[in-house]
């Protein structure tokens, strides 16, 4: 599964009502801000920079989004702007989405006031809130859905916030929902990673692991039926397939810590990330392991070229360890006619790459998608019983 976000801003993005008229100053804060609430996947982040950009750009003392909860009558999530962290901790409540606050939730309109205390809606504050008098609320929609609202109150300079602090809010709030919308959605393609990963390491140590595991318990077993028979000769020789099959699981359960340890690596140095790599794939796998790097192959890739090979080889060890039985593996990174290479290959026992995409799900799609994404190309050559290269070219950065 992929996720993509594309967004494309036209100029009726930062239109205002013929009646108004921006500085450049404002059109300048507003552009800010739209980039502050599309800067960050993480929905909590997300919440915090548009409630911090709304503030800023209307020049509000306090600002608050409220995110309704699943029935949209009460306020799940409530993120503020402006109070200290000891104001904050003073007030005994968060707002429910009574009042003023709920209005929002559910009134598609906005709602500008001199004096929000003398609206007909209003609840007064709980105890320890700091008195607020000019309000300015605005609902945040996506696609016909109240996603949440902005609250903004008491405007500096000023006793009350106007028609333009009211459409530049507006606006920001029409890229917040896009923001929330798009936050929401990653958040749900993380979640479906993690279960899908979940998945494959069950499938993998059920499949693995485990019935290597049963199978040393099904030997020790028939040791100890030969032993109690008298035949040594046979007993020992089980004893030896037992400790053969037990060091074989040891390495698949070192396999599996070696793919599942997270690594950073931010398109930087590739040849420094590659040797820390194959260190711990030779510490974890006990896998000989032999490494030639060009200098020069380095400095003619982008940083997304770099990412890119970094993560195939890392997808290919991954592979090596749980299914090569290898006992060396060569790696290279070359220039080669026009191009940087990478080529991985083991003398392991090859594979059937259909087969253990089956078995191990998304690695080898996601070594082309990768390739593909740094507009080259990846081959795997791998006939039973004569190990697999893995290669990748990748054209120079421009």
């Amino acid at each position: 599964m992929s996720f993509r976000i594309f967004r494309v801003t036209t100029r009726s993005d930062f239109t205002l009502p013929a009646d108004l008229q921006a500085s450049p100053e404002q059109h300048r804060a507003l552009l800010e801000a739209i980039l502050a609430v599309s800067a960050d996947l993480s929905l909590a982040e997300t919440l915090k920079h548009i409630v911090t950009a709304a503030a800023q750009l209307a020049n509000a003392r306090y600002a608050a989004l409220g995110v309704p909860d699943e029935t949209g009558t009460t306020l799940a999530e409530f993120v503020t702007h402006g109070l200290t962290e000891a104001e904050s901790a003073r007030i005994s409540h968060q707002p429910h989405g009574h009042g003023l606050l709920g209005l929002l939730l559910r009134d598609e309109h906005s709602l500008r006031l001199r004096d929000l205390t003398k609206h007909p809606r209003a609840v007064g504050f709980p105890p320890n809130h700091p008195p607020m008098r000019s309000f300015l609320g605005v609902p945040i929609r996506h696609k016909g859905r109240i996603l949440g609202s902005l609250y903004l109150t008491d405007k500096l300079g000023a006793d009350e916030f106007s028609a333009l602090d009211q459409a530049l809010i507006e606006l920001l709030a029409r890229h917040a929902g896009l923001a929330i919308e798009n936050a929401r959605l990653y958040a749900q393609e993380q979640q479906l990673r993690v279960i899908e990963e979940r998945q494959r390491i069950g499938m993998d140590l059920h499949d693995g692991v485990i019935q290597s595991i049963y199978a040393v318990g099904l030997t020790l077993e028939y040791v100890d039926s030969v032993l109690a028979d008298g035949d040594v000769a046979a007993g020992r020789e089980r004893l030896r397939l037992a400790v053969e099959g037990l060091n074989n699981t040891i390495r698949d359960i070192r396999a599996y810590i070696l793919d599942l340890r997270p690594r950073r690596f931010e398109g930087d140095e590739l040849i420094a990330g590659l040797q820390q790599l194959l260190a711990e794939f030779k510490a974890n796998t006990l896998i000989r392991v032999d490494f030639i790097a060009e200098p020069g192959a380095e400095e003619a890739l982008g940083p997304e070229g770099r990412l890119a090979l970094f993560h195939i080889a890392q997808e290919a060890l991954s592979n090596a360890a749980k299914h090569s039985r290898a006992a060396h593996m060569a790696v290279s990174l070359r220039q080669e006619n026009g191009q940087v290479s990478l080529t991985l290959r083991d003398d392991g026992r090859g594979f059937d790459p259909q087969i253990v995409e089956r078995r191990v799900g998304h690695g080898l799609n996601n070594m082309q998608d990768r390739a593909q994404a740094a507009g080259g190309q990846i081959s795997i050559d791998s006939p039973a019983g004569r190990g697999t290269e893995v290669k990748v070219l990748v054209p120079p950065a421009r």
